[in-house]
């Protein structure tokens, strides 16, 4: 019994990377698209959110029968609980990717204007979050998921760093107001993705200890 429900465990693991491996790479594809005024690329990222639902869909579907054939206690139900919240913002993080390239399209190509170099910055360091968080869930690594959580404070100035560019920008250039507003809302998305990733940090470090910041237990 005990050796099925760890390959099930095993399987739900590989599962979320496969998931995550997809999310990272929508990020990515979404910024290059930005940064290069791939309009064709983004169109893809859009319509290749639907598969990354399915992915969500599968996933909550093996916890689900994990949860009622094995019925698992403790550390074990904790991973399984806390992969179904992995879940929901790492589908929320797709859809982010999604909204960028949707803005992208809307924006007709042309690339960042002005240099502005933070929103890539802020990209890759959102890419790096969402990776460590499941690559903390997948190996049990605590002091990972806390990495995670404390990189938010980068993302977080890069984002009050952009707000400025944009602001300084706006102030040059009054035409410049509606692109800089649809790079404003770029730089948002971003932002939530890095909280997105802190949750599923946090939501880690209770699948390890049972406590979660709000102090609930199990």
């Amino acid at each position: 019994m005990r050796s099925r429900f760890d390959k099930q465990l095993s399987l739900l693991n590989d599962h979320l990377i496969e998931m995550g491996a997809m999310i990272e790479r929508a990020i990515a594809t979404a910024t290059k698209a930005l940064q290069n005024g791939d309009t064709a690329a983004a169109q893809r990222i859009i319509e290749g959110d639907e598969i990354i639902d399915m992915k969500e869909r599968e996933i909550e579907s093996l916890c689900l029968k994990i949860l009622l054939n094995q019925q698992p206690v403790a550390g074990d139900l904790r991973q399984v609980s806390t992969a179904l919240k992995m879940i929901t913002d790492m589908e929320r993080i797709a859809d982010q990717a999604a909204d960028i390239s949707e803005l992208c399209v809307y924006m007709s190509g042309g690339g960042f204007p002005y240099g502005l170099a933070h929103i890539p910055q802020m990209a890759q360091a959102t890419v790096s979050m969402v990776t460590d968080s499941i690559d903390a869930f997948v190996k049990k690594d605590g002091g990972l998921a806390r990495k995670v959580i404390d990189r938010d404070d980068v993302v977080d100035g890069l984002y009050a760093e952009i707000k400025n560019d944009l602001i300084k920008l706006i102030r040059k250039d009054a035409g410049a107001g509606e692109k800089a507003f649809d790079l404003m809302q770029i730089a948002k998305y971003y932002e939530r993705i890095g909280d997105h990733a802190v949750n599923i940090a946090e939501w880690v470090i209770f699948s390890i200890t049972g406590m979660h910041k709000d102090k609930q237990l199990l």
